[in-house]
């Protein structure tokens, strides 16, 4: 065990992420020889009984109802941003600011000028820095990846990504956060289109221009009964309110190196609940991930023997993928919520030898160029740059 002063995080936000991103700060250390401890020192939100119920179940010290003590707290070294993209610049920039490690949920803002502002916090303060694009994390992901360095794909041609669910086609779903610009910055092109522009962009390079279009079903929807309530037990009034954000983003992308990619992000396919898909297509091979068979990973390779060509279907489950020897057997699998855990591995680790995690936030703002782009575009009705 490490003799270092246990590392001691500050989380701001207790709902989906906050619960996601807890439980990884609990089992890290578990499974992981890390430099040092993880200390779950304090959980924050605005309402203090939901926050306080939180901080019991969850497996925090204490809690506060206000974000500003964190950056106070000498205890404190690291500030976890899980809340609502409206509130990520003010806390970051104050987080930089105050010295602390910032690491934020994704997209890192509602803007581009957003984005920027706290990029350059962290640039000027040298705060360690993280967006947790948590499929990065997945180890068919970090195969790929290797695969693709290794030159097993060659030139890459296409890049095909879809991220598709179904939990709003309800029209009477109410108005949750998730549906208003103002706090969400856009709805399932920032929301879960973001992932795959991460993905492509780890994988197959930058992007440089788009094409987009974004659209919206339905306009108007039943205001929220309670505004502490979460997604999962969010319930409408009699009131309703315009919908201000996409419901369905189309976009066709042209790449760095010559490639040609097409995303579509939506959260009205009926009988898709989490399908994140990426296709690469390049002239030695092909890669398929599906984040909804998240260990496994398909590779064509044009190199086989003629006759014996075909998609493979590799396990990434192997003790010589990532993070995987830390937890169980060959095949026998992990899930989601492993890969929060292999990206709070991979932060602190990296926090702790002075290096720069893997995604960061000049990451989160290339991200963020290409979300503006993708706008612009669907406003203008013309190719953007990024």
């Amino acid at each position: 065990m490490s003799s270092k002063r246990p590392l001691g995080i500050g989380l701001v936000g207790y709902q989906f992420m906050g619960r996601a991103h807890s439980n990884a700060y609990r089992q890290a250390n578990r499974f992981f020889d890390l430099p040092r401890q993880i200390r779950m020192k304090t959980i924050c939100g605005r309402t203090e009984g939901p926050v306080a119920e939180a901080a019991a179940n969850l497996g925090w010290e204490g809690y506060s109802t206000d974000w500003r003590t964190l950056l106070d707290d000498p205890e404190i070294d690291v500030i976890d941003i899980s809340t609502p993209g409206d509130s990520h610049p003010e806390i970051a920039i104050a987080a930089a600011q105050a010295g602390k490690a910032v690491w934020c949920e994704k997209p890192i803002a509602n803007t581009l000028g957003e984005a920027e502002r706290m990029h350059s916090a962290v640039m000027a303060s040298g705060a360690h820095n993280g967006v947790f694009h948590n499929y990065r994390k997945a180890p068919a992901i970090a195969l790929a990846k290797q695969m693709i360095t290794d030159g097993r794909l060659g030139e890459i041609h296409h890049v095909r990504c879809h991220y598709l669910q179904d939990w709003i086609v309800d029209p009477e779903f109410p108005l949750v956060w998730r549906l208003q610009k103002d706090k969400a910055g856009s709805g399932s092109l920032g929301d879960i289109g973001s992932h795959s522009i991460d993905l492509a962009r780890h994988l197959a390079g930058e992007i440089t221009d788009v094409m987009g279009h974004l659209h919206t079903f339905v306009t108007e929807r039943p205001l929220l009964a309670d505004s502490a309530a979460g997604l999962a037990a969010a319930s409408g009034s009699a009131e309703k309110g315009p919908v201000t954000v996409d419901d369905a983003a189309l976009i066709m992308a042209k790449f760095a190196n010559g490639a040609i990619g097409t995303f579509e992000a939506s959260r009205f396919c009926q009988g898709r609940k989490n399908y994140n898909r990426i296709e690469i297509n390049g002239r030695l091979g092909s890669i398929v991930f599906n984040m909804e068979r998240m260990n496994e990973l398909e590779f064509y390779s044009a190199e086989d023997p003629e006759g014996l060509q075909g998609f493979r279907l590799i396990q990434a489950t192997e003790g010589g993928h990532p993070w995987c020897s830390a937890y169980w057997p060959t095949a026998h699998i992990i899930g989601y919520e492993h890969t929060f855990v292999n990206w709070v591995v991979d932060a602190v680790r990296t926090l702790d030898a002075g290096e720069k995690m893997d995604p960061d936030f000049a990451d989160g703002l290339m991200n963020q160029r290409v979300l503006d782009a993708v706008e612009r575009s669907s406003i203008g009705g013309a190719w953007a740059s990024v």
